[in-house]
């Protein structure tokens, strides 16, 4: 059992960790493409659209999704909890250690997701900024 205590902990976390930093990356690439982005370049707006939008559902998903990694986790962690109380009996304080060890999967989720989606969000307010500075320059009102 400890092997798979190691394995919730390891994979679940490290898989948790390897999303932060795919969904930070993306975010600064994203941010860094907005800066040097030049409307006026762009007689279409749906190909601006699809250059400003490109990888954001990386980011959203990521931040959809973590919580649930976490949460997977957290239910594994639970029933390993579980699985020992039926095979050692009833210590209280390895149930209560073993308990709040398994909620720090659901922490690491909410770690990784509240940042995500705040940086998604932030990504396509500047994004929406962009096609509007773009309508302003082409004469259209907004779409």
């Amino acid at each position: 059992m400890e092997h798979l205590q190691r394995l919730i902990d390891f994979g679940v976390l490290g898989f948790l960790g390897l999303l932060s930093v795919i969904a930070v990356a993306v975010a600064l690439e994203r941010w860094l493409v907005y800066r040097s982005t030049r409307v006026e370049q762009y007689r279409d707006r749906r190909e601006l659209e699809l250059h400003l939008t490109s990888k954001l559902h990386m980011i959203a998903t990521i931040g959809s999704n973590a919580p649930y990694i976490g949460l997977l986790g957290t239910v594994l962690g639970i029933m390993l909890t579980f699985y020992d109380i039926g095979s050692v009996g009833f210590d209280t304080a390895k149930i209560m250690t073993g308990l709040a060890l398994a909620l720090k999967a659901t922490a690491m989720g909410l770690l990784v997701a509240i940042p995500a989606v705040a940086m998604y969000n932030f990504l396509l307010r500047r994004c929406k900024v962009l096609l509007m500075q773009w309508d302003i320059s082409h004469g259209r009102k907004g779409i």
